[in-house]
């Protein structure tokens, strides 16, 4: 019986060996097939950072059309209120 117990022990350290092995190769693996998918990400991440700069761009040169097109609104509602036939005067 003890000559059994040896030979387990004996055996024991190369499974456990393998058995590292074998989860460090399966790891490596799953890293490496990640790796296109990582790359597809980062593409998209890519083309959504630079369709935000184009509409951040476009913002900024529409920007100010529109602070001169409300500023001339509110001249006319000023003139409006200010004028005696307004409906809210009179």
């Amino acid at each position: 019986m003890i000559g059994g117990a040896m030979f387990d022990a004996v055996f024991a350290v190369p499974r456990q060996l393998t058995a590292v092995a074998r989860r460090l190769l399966v790891s490596t693996l799953e890293a490496v097939e990640a790796v296109p998918g990582i790359a597809a990400a980062l593409d998209d991440v890519r083309a959504t950072l630079k369709h935000s700069e184009r509409l951040a761009t476009f913002a900024a040169g529409e920007l100010p059309e529109i602070v001169y097109q409300l500023e001339e609104i509110k001249t006319r509602l000023e003139k409006l209120e200010a004028s005696p036939a307004s409906p809210r005067t009179g």
